[in-house]
């Protein structure tokens, strides 16, 4: 009987070690992104509710005045907003550079994020769309616009975004450049708010090709 229970434990010693030495899962830098955007996203305040006598509000304005000029290409902004690595925030030793990166930006009224990638010879920048509109909080509206400008192949499409109640309503777009394919989206409080910050966002727009 002692036999047998330590032929067991030893068993189980053995299985116990093997499990502990198996190679971990590399982890998904696409759902870590989303994570980090959801931690940030949950800084926002809770949104409270109007009384039934209030109107419904006009489309807030904003300018975008500021300008973040880094990994060689300029993009405008709300001033009173700054720009932030996510990529660093979810794992320090892969920040964001040239070839690729996530940066974000956020007050109490909007929500900005931008993402880019080395794609060399791509022309159609819709892959990199799919991938900031999180099917999990995000869903387009009407149709996908696609033109050409300032020699950029840019696509832009409406959202609305379960991602914070205070700013349910959004756009994203995505273009290329040079060498690579940005894509930039935005939560906001009015659906009206979006499309002329994206309009605005490229016409400021420049990279390094």
């Amino acid at each position: 009987m002692k036999k047998n229970a330590l032929q067991f434990l030893t068993v189980g010693l053995i299985l116990f070690l093997l499990a502990s030495c198996s190679p971990k899962a590399t982890p998904d830098p696409n759902a870590q992104i989303q994570q980090a955007v959801a931690a940030t996203l949950a800084a926002l305040p809770k949104a409270t509710v109007p009384p039934a006598s209030t109107p419904y509000p006009s489309p807030t304005p904003f300018e975008l005045a500021g300008l973040f000029c880094e990994y060689q290409f300029c993009i405008g902004h709300p001033i009173d907003m700054a720009f932030f690595d996510v990529s660093a925030q979810q794992n320090p030793a892969a920040p964001s550079s040239y070839g690729q990166g996530v940066i974000a930006a956020l007050n109490a009224n909007l929500f900005i994020q931008v993402m880019w990638q080395s794609a060399p010879n791509v022309a159609d920048p819709e892959f990199l769309l799919k991938l900031i509109v999180d099917s999990q909080v995000d869903t387009r509206q009407g149709n996908l616009d696609v033109k050409l400008i300032h020699n950029m192949n840019v696509m832009y499409t409406a959202i609305t975004s379960t991602a914070t109640p205070v700013l349910p309503f959004g756009g994203a777009g995505a273009w290329t450049c040079g060498d690579r394919v940005f894509a930039w989206k935005v939560y906001a409080p009015q659906a009206e708010t979006a499309s002329p910050l994206f309009e605005e966002m490229l016409a400021r727009f420049t990279c390094g090709k």
